[in-house]
């Protein structure tokens, strides 16, 4: 099923191509054409002259080719819909209920196929030469229980 992505997001981008090169030759070709008519605006100073001259290089695209690029957009969406992984959930206790449910052949088998399957912060979690906040409230917990004989500030 990945040829078919792979043939749309090519398709797409050539038929994207043609659609910007002709857009391209369509607005040379206009502004070629238009271009003389701009000595015949009136000369004066008014705002509407000026709003008129900056309107001329204006250039409308023709129908075909609107739709030509919109299509080819459309493909390269499709392809690009089409070619991606599947989504993993939103909620973490299923996502975690996930990642304890796989076993470790599914994890070396999508390791083989390129796909990316795991606790995908475990990184973030094993980083050295950070301070482990639960590890040092856990250990003054347990050094409360243990009671506080010797310690500064306590009174005798």
């Amino acid at each position: 099923m990945a040829l078919l992505p792979a043939v749309l997001n090519v398709i797409g981008i050539l038929v994207l191509t043609h659609a910007v090169y002709s857009a391209n030759e369509h607005s040379t070709l206009l502004a070629l054409t238009t271009a003389p008519h701009a000595s015949l605006l009136p000369s004066s100073s008014s705002t509407t002259s000026a709003i008129l001259r900056s309107l001329i290089p204006h250039i409308t695209l023709p129908l075909d080719i609107t739709l030509e690029t919109l299509i080819a957009v459309g493909l390269i969406c499709v392809g690009l819909v089409l070619g991606s992984p599947a989504l993993r959930p939103i909620e973490w206790a299923r996502w975690a209920g996930q990642l304890e449910a796989e076993s470790a052949e599914e994890l070396a088998k999508g390791r083989e196929e390129g796909e990316v399957l795991g606790n995908s912060f475990a990184a973030l979690e094993h980083r050295n030469g950070f301070l482990d906040i639960r590890r040092k409230r856990k250990e003054f917990a347990e050094w409360v229980r243990e009671g506080r004989d010797g310690v500064v500030g306590t009174v005798n």
